[in-house]
């Protein structure tokens, strides 16, 4: 159980029956009466948004969510397949639940699912993700601007600048939470 005093950016809490996670938060103490707790809530599930504010004093239920280890299996088109690792049973998620992650999605990549109840409502992966280089533009020799990068096809299809040195067929590592290249790696794991 939260107290409005708890509440915190990134902070998840059951309102109504639904998980939601705290996007934006404002503390504000006037000069007369009770302090305000400004908060933008977006709902876990659906992804609407919307402001409210809290009293101090009031309670909050915490959000009972729960990680499982997943693996990615296929696509459709319009959901894609995640695998239990230790009940092997499937899950499926929408695009809008994979989220950014679908840029890092190969087959065989194991990630975290957060499930609210029994439902599949989210997905983590790892920080770093090994992928490979489908499509580069070569590198020309002589290029040796401080800075300077090249845009490189990953085999997810998602467009990264690398240093002009990286070559198609080449491994590099990913950070997924900012979507940037890190470094160049021997193998593929």
């Amino acid at each position: 159980m939260y107290e409005s005093g708890d509440l915190k950016k990134g902070l998840k809490i059951e309102i109504d029956g639904d998980p939601y996670v705290i996007v934006q938060f404002d503390f504000v103490k006037p000069g007369k009466g009770q302090a305000l707790y400004k908060c933008k809530l977006k709902n876990m599930i659906n992804g609407t948004q919307f402001d409210r504010t809290y009293r101090s004093g009031e309670k909050f239920n915490e959000a009972q969510l729960e990680e499982q280890e997943m693996e990615y299996l296929y696509s459709d088109g319009s959901s894609y397949c995640f695998m239990n690792t230790t009940t092997y049973s499937q899950e499926f998620l929408t695009s809008a639940q994979v989220g950014d992650a679908i840029h890092f999605l190969k087959e065989n990549t194991t990630c975290n699912a957060l499930f609210f109840g029994e439902k599949a409502i989210g997905l983590t992966l790892p920080n770093f993700i090994n992928l490979k280089i489908i499509k580069a533009d070569p590198w020309a020799k002589g290029d040796t601007a401080a800075g300077s990068t090249k845009p490189a096809t990953l085999e997810t299809g998602y467009v990264v600048q690398v240093p002009p040195f990286i070559e198609e067929g080449e491994y590099i590592r990913i950070d997924t939470r900012t979507g940037q290249y890190v470094e160049r790696v021997k193998n593929k794991n």
